[in-house]
């Protein structure tokens, strides 16, 4: 019986262990030091690299996948938002490891106005620490990057709720340039 015991605890630990080896990504930038460099496809088949947005704040906001609900969420929630981070200087970039048709279809059906990025290789999502994988599905995290106009990240939001996360990067930018706008 301890024997029984003893293996039932060891297949716990072994399961327990799988289950944080499975969801283990490396670590996200620091906040203040330069974002990783990025050079990905959006919906248009138009390449889209940081430095493309050097003097402008960058929204680079990571989501699991086309069409689910909570994405269809936060895409329409930064489209909504999209002119007033424009007010404020800011560009939004959406990212996820669904292809570029997969993007074009999605941004079609809700009418986005802004490039979403194709990582379809995961390195991207890896670099900003945000890849995950659940029972053999690998994802971006919903995590979002403010990233400032000298390229350095200023606001990391992890596991963000799809329809507030906009209102809290509308609310930091305001707040990052002192109240100005």
């Amino acid at each position: 019986m301890r024997n029984l015991g003893k293996s039932l605890l060891l297949l716990i630990a072994l399961c327990a262990a799988a289950v944080a080896a499975d969801d283990a990504t490396p670590q996200a930038p620091q906040l203040g030091r330069p974002a990783p460099a990025i050079r990905l496809q959006d919906q248009n088949g138009t390449w889209h690299t940081l430095d493309q947005y050097r003097g402008q704040w960058v929204v680079l906001y990571f989501y699991p996948k086309d069409f689910t609900p909570g994405c269809t969420t936060q895409v329409c929630a930064f489209r909504d938002d999209v002119t007033e981070l424009h007010k404020l200087g800011a560009r939004v970039l959406g990212v996820s490891v669904d292809d570029v048709k997969s993007h074009a279809e999605f941004a079609e059906k809700y009418h986005v106005p802004f490039p979403l990025l194709s990582d379809a290789s995961k390195d991207v999502a890896g670099r900003y620490g945000v890849l995950a994988t659940r029972l053999g599905f690998t994802y971006a995290r919903r995590d979002t990057f403010l990233i400032d106009p000298n390229g350095n990240v200023a606001k990391h939001y992890q596991d963000v709720d799809p329809k507030q996360n906009v209102k809290q990067v509308l609310a930091d930018l305001a707040a990052l340039q002192g109240g100005a706008h």
